[in-house]
């Protein structure tokens, strides 16, 4: 599954162009959500030297991403072409219609609507997949 997350505003504080404060939970979540199988596209309006500053501020907190600004090159090939618009299964971002929930929230809708094959199995056998 693919997740394409924004930065300012979901993983820090909005301090655009300063790197505001991690909001609690975002980055343990996100390195949960990598080591489960999720494939990560930071999706942010950021560009240049603030695009580069905002990667390095994740990488050096172990969130790696599969692509930045761009949709995963497997995609491409299985579509023929290379949308304008970011293809993913669930876009985390605090712009959206309503307000952003806690990490911990999200990390539970992301399992729910977008579940692993061990979530699978977990509901299959009649366990709750977000008790992880």
């Amino acid at each position: 599954m693919i997740i394409a997350v924004d930065f300012d505003g979901t993983i820090v504080r909005d301090a655009y162009p300063a790197i505001g404060d991690e909001i609690p939970g975002a980055v343990y979540t996100l390195r949960k959500l990598r080591s489960e199988g999720y494939q990560l596209i930071l999706w942010t309006c950021r560009s240049g030297k603030d695009l580069a500053r905002a990667v390095k501020w994740c990488a050096e907190r172990g969130i790696y991403f599969t692509s930045i600004n761009q949709n995963l090159r497997s995609q491409i090939v299985r579509y023929k072409s290379d949308s304008r618009k970011i293809g993913a299964s669930l876009y985390i971002d605090d712009r959206g219609m309503f307000d952003l929930p806690s990490w911990d929230e999200i990390y539970r809708i992301v399992h729910e609507r977008c579940p692993t094959e061990s979530d699978l199995l977990d509901i299959e056998y009649g366990f709750s997949p977000a008790a992880r």
